[in-house]
């Protein structure tokens, strides 16, 4: 009411001057004295407000304000006042009047919303040549398939894979992301196009399938639920070849490996590799995919988390996800193998239980290193039971502890003094950070423990620190996994490594230098909930 009498020009009086004419005094005066408390009155006049504002400015006092309804702006300004707006909420916009909906045709406006909510940077007005619009752009293209926007794990049995959609000019094109050729870890990521959608009328968006060697042919995506759409191709004869099954197989393994079969001398490695072709080549780019988030950062952790291309023997090079969690760290796998398929946590790191690596000499040593990893796993079994036996109402052993929590090796410990347990989640990086020894700025020197295999000898030379950790290792088929011991070690702010024991084996990681939109977590807790529902799927 108090809005709708200014905009009369009533000044503070209650109630438009509309009303009031139809008043008495003593009734005027008795509405004035009663509190303007009533909602629904308030809703309805404030729908009134353009009608108050041009009755009441006929018969406005020498003080009253000038007023000025939105209608009578010039459109130009128009233009600038809707342009800044929301894309979802012109449609609204554009039911007031006649006037609105006429300014809202300008494409002005929609080339705008283009640019600052898809990051489109291309040169819009070239759409005149088809008769395709910015708000056609808009409308039919960008903001109808924005759910699919972002960073997704195709459901390609224990393969996985990362799939990153983006607005590119003007097409939405799904870019399958695959790591370097093994083992050069370091190597900037390859990724190739499974699909795109543009605008080639104005009827509705074509949806493109791009697999295969013989250019884009007819697809179709489906959204099928929140944070889920699948892909279908039309035409799948545009994916074979004419040598038949020998040349797709020879193609797909230049792109995969980058190599010959005849280059590869290892038998066992032969047969993971003609597997992985036989199985993901079956499902032709017909694919269900499901979200994926980046983790969530915070000033402690002892890293930035993200992405990583990590070495894993006869696999070759795998994708993993780093993320924090309180008092440790986990890997998980976004791409996979029949051994460890992606979703799962193939690597944990325990914050809370630094490893202090002897000398070079003494770590050339394998039986050296293993006995000091082994000396804190039996620390922290005891820790564990002891902590079982402090808190005997925690019967279930892994209640208070998060979702992901593994149900084999070492849990997150709470060693330490008492005044350390008060701290917030995310302390652990800051903690082990505080410890690290002054080196000068050189670091560790680290060098592998003879006996020990890496894939890529051309790992780093200094470390900045370790931490205990465990691997999970399974037989082929995910048949009985355990977590093993093993050692984290911390190189630079893009790189770590972690040594098998059991394996006697080496992982190097590095991170994937790219910058993702629309891939946030909206909260830690759907961060939690998508990494529990991708283990899921492979347990």
């Amino acid at each position: 009411m108090a809005v709708c009498a200014r905009l009369c020009g009533v000044g503070p009086s209650r109630g438009c001057r509309r009303r009031q004419q139809r008043r008495g005094p003593a009734e005027t005066a008795a509405a004035d004295s009663e509190p303007d408390t009533d909602p629904e009155e308030e809703c309805i006049e404030a729908g009134a407000v353009a009608l108050c504002g041009a009755e009441g400015g006929r018969g406005a006092g020498p003080s009253s304000p000038p007023r000025c309804s939105l209608l009578e702006l010039p459109p130009e300004l128009l233009v600038e006042i809707f342009a800044s707006l929301p894309g979802t909420d012109l449609p609204s916009l554009a039911q007031v009047c006649t006037k609105f909906r006429r300014i809202l045709l300008t494409d002005t406006i929609w080339r705008r919303r283009c640019r600052e909510e898809y990051g489109v940077c291309e040169n819009l007005r070239k759409l005149e040549i088809t008769g395709v619009s910015c708000r056609d752009v808009y409308a039919k293209l960008l903001h109808r398939y924005r759910h699919i926007l972002g960073l997704w794990q195709p459901d390609i049995g224990p393969y996985g894979g990362l799939l990153n959609v983006v607005v590119d000019g003007l097409f939405i094109i799904g870019w399958m992301y695959l790591p370097p050729h093994d083992p050069h870890v370091d190597d900037p990521m390859r990724f190739k196009p499974l699909f795109r959608i543009h605008l080639m009328e104005r009827k509705s968006a074509t949806v493109e399938c791009m697999y295969g060697h013989r250019g884009p042919h007819n697809g179709h995506i489906q959204i099928v639920k929140k944070d889920e759409f699948s892909t279908k191709c039309n035409q799948t004869d545009h994916h074979r070849m004419s040598g038949g099954r020998q040349e797709e197989f020879r193609t797909w393994l230049r792109e995969e490996w980058g190599r010959t079969l005849e280059d590869i001398f290892h038998e066992h490695m032969q047969e993971l590799i003609l597997m992985k072709f036989i199985y993901t080549s079956q499902y032709d780019n017909c694919l269900t995919y499901r979200r994926i988030y980046l983790p969530p950062s915070h000033p402690d952790d002892l890293i930035r988390p993200g992405l990583f291309k990590g070495t894993y023997g006869s696999h070759g090079l795998e994708i993993v996800m780093l993320s924090f969690h309180g008092k440790c760290a986990r890997a998980t796998k976004i791409t996979g193998d029949p051994n460890i398929p992606a979703g799962q946590q193939t690597v944990e790191i325990d914050l809370m239980h630094r490893i202090q690596l002897p000398d070079v000499e003494n770590l050339r040593n394998f039986n050296e290193l293993s006995r000091i990893v082994l000396e804190v796993r039996e620390q922290v079994r005891l820790e564990q039971q002891q902590q079982q036996e402090d808190r005997p109402e925690d019967g279930e052993g892994h209640g208070r502890h998060s979702p992901r929590e593994p149900q084999h090796g070492p849990a997150q410990s709470s060693a330490g003094p008492p005044a350390e347990k008060g701290r917030e989640p995310g302390d652990g990086g800051a903690m082990a950070a505080e410890e690290q020894p002054a080196q000068g700025g050189q670091g560790q020197p680290f060098v592998l423990p003879v006996g020990v295999s890496s894939r890529n000898e051309d790992y780093p030379r200094t470390c900045r620190m370790c931490f205990y950790g465990t691997g999970l290792i399974a037989g082929h088929g995910f048949t009985s996994p355990e977590r093993t011991p093993g050692v984290f070690i911390l190189f630079d702010k893009d790189r770590f490594g972690f040594i098998w024991l059991e394996l006697k084996s080496f992982s190097l990681y590095s991170r994937v230098q790219a910058s993702f939109r629309n891939a946030d977590a909206p909260s830690p807790q759907a961060f939690e909930e998508m990494l529990k529902n991708i283990q899921s799927l492979t347990s």
